[in-house]
This record gives structure tokens, sequence and C-alpha cells, in this order.
């Protein structure tokens, strides 16, 4: 959502300035580009050599550094995003007055972007006529309000007025960013990777799945605005986003008790977890000694995640399969999408070269409810995730 996006930050005299650093590794984690500048009372909170340091930038401070220019219309137009982050009742009121007497302001000023002010300052202070004034006249500028938080304060007070948290931030941010885009009003939900059914504490049955499809596909969602629900067993891949919730499982039963949780609430439901079909009657409290040759373990049917949740789906919802099959591939995914009554389901093969578990690639068959099939070239996952949430998107809009 962020990655490649120019973010020109400004930071006032507030306390609160300490967080910027924080602010900046973030936005530049999520792949922005960022520009500081500072007015001269924020340097006493957070010192410029530290926000260069991360940003990666220069800080400006000053209309002119050393008798050059600091041309704030060509700031306010290189930005795509302008936060202001902490502002102050006192640099609020300079903004709703047009008061250009600093860099920031000016920049301000001339800023074409979206522009988003996060206010920090005492209880008493936030909660004064003038400063609630204010934020209302920025607001209706058309300026968009990062809410001040609730707790302690350097006042030693508590109460309203604290500068939102840099993830909150950052994820009000993402959120005005997604709101035109095609799954902003969708709820996603998405199960990934492996389940572990342990046999004792040390050994356990489980498949080489390592989740990156589903990550992947949860990526391309949130990229698209929708807010989702990643649940996911045991995987080394990372996932960070701002519109994806985390949701960890071991076991089957974990992951369809966290599925049978979500389920309701989701509008689009992906099935692309590889869960093991049968788990033990019981795990062993203790680490199976090796003894006899031969080791008979009793096994029992896990529940059926993905028949039980599609039995329960409402008519709005969009229900997602996924087949991996190794014979017969067309006829046994379109034998699942029909036993099943899903929306669509994503077939795969374990014949295909580079397909399958563990491979950065995939090469997929999409076959919809009406029985349309689509076959796709091997590609990466993420630009498999692509297909999948284009032909979903497509499908239900």
């Amino acid at each position: 959502m962020l990655s490649g996006k120019k973010v020109l930050l400004g930071i006032t005299g507030s306390i609160a300035a300490y967080k910027t650093v924080e602010l900046v590794r973030l936005f530049k984690k999520a792949g922005a580009l960022v520009k500081v500048i500072q007015t001269i009372s924020s340097i006493n909170f957070v010192t410029p050599l530290t926000l260069s340091t991360v940003s990666g930038n220069k800080v400006l401070i000053e209309m002119t550094d050393d008798g050059v220019w600091n041309n704030h219309v060509d700031l306010g137009l290189w930005a795509d995003i302008f936060l202001i982050a902490p502002v102050t009742a006192s640099s609020m009121s300079k903004m709703v007055k047009g008061e250009a007497d600093n860099l920031l302001i000016a920049t301000y000023l001339s800023a074409k972007c979206p522009v988003f002010f996060a206010p920090a300052m005492d209880l008493d202070m936030y909660k004064h006529e003038s400063t609630q004034n204010n934020i209302s006249y920025l607001q209706d500028y058309g300026n968009i309000l990062i809410p001040s938080g609730f707790g302690d304060l350097a006042s030693g007070l508590v109460g309203k007025g604290r500068m939102a948290e840099p993830e909150e931030i950052l994820e009000g941010i993402v959120l005005y960013l997604s709101r035109d885009l095609p799954l902003s009003d969708k709820r996603v939900l998405i199960t990934a990777g492996p389940t572990y059914e342990f046999i004792d504490p040390v050994r356990f049955i489980g498949n080489r799945s390592s989740g990156k499809m589903g990550i992947a596909t949860a990526i391309e969602a949130a990229n698209n605005g929708a807010m989702v629900d990643l649940i996911i067993g045991p995987s080394n891949i990372k996932c960070v986003h701002t519109n994806i919730k985390m949701h960890y499982v071991t076991s089957a039963e974990e992951m369809f008790c966290k599925t049978d949780e979500l389920f309701s609430s989701s509008d689009i439901s992906i099935f692309s977890a590889a869960v093991a079909d049968y788990t033990t009657f019981f795990k062993e409290k203790n680490k199976i000694k090796k003894q006899d040759n031969e080791l008979l373990i009793r096994l029992k049917k896990t529940k059926d995640i993905l028949a039980i949740m599609s039995k329960r789906k409402r008519i709005d919802q969009y229900v997602v399969g996924f087949a991996l099959e190794t014979e017969n591939e067309i006829e046994n995914a379109i034998s699942k999408l029909e036993a099943k009554k899903l929306d669509m389901i994503i077939m795969n093969s374990l014949n295909e070269s580079g397909s399958g578990f563990e491979f950065n690639t995939n090469k997929i068959t999409i076959i919809d409810k009406e029985k349309n099939i689509s076959n796709f070239k091997l590609k990466d996952k993420t630009d498999v995730a692509k297909d999948i949430i284009k032909y979903i998107i497509n499908q239900i809009l």
C-alpha cells in the first residue's frame, strides 16, 4: 500500500516527537520514501541527525540553508502523503490561519496531496474550545485527522491528548488510501500453511506446506483494500501488513475453531491451508522410546473445515477452495467444487515442475461454479495471488 509512496513528515515541538523515529522506520519498512521537516522547537525533543539517519534524507528546518532556499513549493508537490505528527495547538492555529512563518507551515500551504495531522497536547489544551474548533476547521479544509488517544500524558495527568501510536498512525493512513480500492468494504478470511498433528511432545504428522501461497494471497487482498484475517499453521514465512490480522494455530482442530469463530463475519473466504486429513486419537505425554521394529499409530479423521463452512455460507458469501492433485486433476477438482458447493476452486498439480509445496512459483487452474476453466502459466506466487484476487474481484463486483 505504501511501497514507493513519497511521504513528507512534518514534526512540531511536542514531547511526542520522540515517537517519530519509529514512525519513520515503519514508513521505510513499508517501502515508502521519507523526507522530514522539523520546526525549530521540535529539535529539542528529537535530533535532526537521528531523523536523517533513519530516513536516509537530510532533515529540513529553515526556509534557507547556508544561503540555499529550501523550496517549500517543490516539497509540497513532491509528496504523495503529507503527515504532520505531532502537531501542537500552536501549529494547528497557524495552519488554520495560514501563518506561514516557518518552512513546515509554508510547505503545508503548498501541498497538493492528502494531509494528515496527529494532534498531541495536554488534556485541558486538547479539550479547549479553540483547539476543538481548529481541529474542525482543518478537517473542513480537507485535512485528515488521526485522532489523539487516551492515556498517560507528560504532565502526569491521564486523559485524551496523547499522539496516536506510530502503528495506529500508519494504519489510519493505509485505511484512507484503501477507501477507493475494489475490496475496501470487504472482510476476507484466508487459511494457510500446514497443520501439525502431534504424536508425542517431539513428533508430529504434517506436510511440506510453507504457507507462501496463502500469505501472498492475503497480502494481495489487503493491497486491494480488504481487511484480512489470516489463519496460519506453523510457518517460517513472515507477513506484515496493516490490513492483515494474523491468527496462529498448530493443529487441524485449532484451525477449525479459529475458522469457525471468524467465518460468519467474512465476505470472502479462501481456504488454501494444507490441513491434515488425519490426527492421532491421543498424544503421548512423554516421548515414545524406540523399542520395536514397528510402531502402530491409530489415527482418526479431522474435521473437513471447508465442507463444514461452505454448508454454513450465506448467499452473499464467496467461498474459494484449493485442490492439490496428482492424477485426474480437472475431474477431481470439479468433483470437489460440486461436492462442497464452492464458488470457485483453484487447482494445482504436483506433476507440474516448480508447482506445489515450498516453491516460490506455482501454476494454477481456476474453475468457477459455472465450470468455466481458466489456465494460468507458471508464475511467482506473488503474481499467482494477483491472478486469484483479480478473478475473485471480477466475479463479485
